[in-house]
């Protein structure tokens, strides 16, 4: 990256980098990365997914007073799913920036959306390193804001993907039932079994009788290959 090109990315973002090394790491690709001689963006990336977490965590915990744990938590992962991340790095225009070898390079690395995620993941921590909570928000105000109303419509509820594939497969319903409810009030847990005539039931664990429920048809519908591990992350 040309200090040209990094004047460019700055003013993109409106926000000029103390430490422009953050920025410089944040758009290199682990394939520059060989034998440890460039810094990557690896660890930017780890923590531009937690401040990303937290900044998506308040905002639902604001906009939906009235959901339990286990109806916001399938919101937030959907809403930082490596998918959603390369979006906001599609729209934010990250792609002709990012630093890689010539080879993936040519094999389209520019446009991966696994890479973009990471990009965007990676900026987040390089702008929360530079400038705290409110430099991270430039790019969470940028995308996530304007459509988080649309992201939080997309979020995969488990009980219900699950009570329409028992319908077409069985014409009838999951069945729930507790196991058993631990703990103290403050902090309960509850162990709920999934149960769909003709198939194996199986069990989930949650901080309430609902989260529990939800975890028992997340795991009956990874089981029967219904949905795959990226429909949960």
């Amino acid at each position: 990256m040309t200090d040209a090109s990094l004047d460019q990315f700055q003013r993109m973002l409106d926000y000029n980098f103390e430490d422009l090394t953050l920025l410089k790491r944040a758009v290199t690709h682990s394939s520059l990365s060989a034998g440890g001689k460039v810094r990557d963006l690896e660890r930017l990336e780890f923590l531009g997914d937690r401040v990303l977490g937290q900044m998506v965590a308040e905002e639902l915990w604001r906009r939906f007073p009235k959901l339990d744990e286990g109806d916001l938590a399938p919101r937030l992962n959907a809403m930082v799913r490596k998918e959603t991340c390369a979006k906001a790095a599609e729209a934010l225009g990250v792609g002709p920036f990012i630093r890689m070898s010539a080879a993936e390079e040519q094999a389209g690395g520019r446009e991966k959306k696994a890479i973009l995620g990471d990009v965007c993941e990676a900026l987040i921590g390089a702008l929360y390193i530079d400038g705290g909570i409110t430099a991270a928000r430039i790019v969470f105000n940028r995308f996530w804001i304007p459509n988080f109303d649309q992201l939080a419509t997309k979020w995969r509820d488990a009980k219900t993907t699950l009570q329409e594939w028992a319908q077409q497969k069985t014409g009838d319903a999951p069945h729930y039932d507790v196991v058993s409810h631990e703990g103290p009030a403050h902090k309960p847990a509850f162990i709920v079994k999934a149960s769909i005539d003709g198939f194996k039931p199986i069990e989930g664990k949650g901080g309430s009788k609902r989260a529990a429920q939800m975890a028992a048809a997340q795991a009956f519908l990874l089981r029967e290959k219904v949905w795959t591990k990226n429909d949960i992350n």
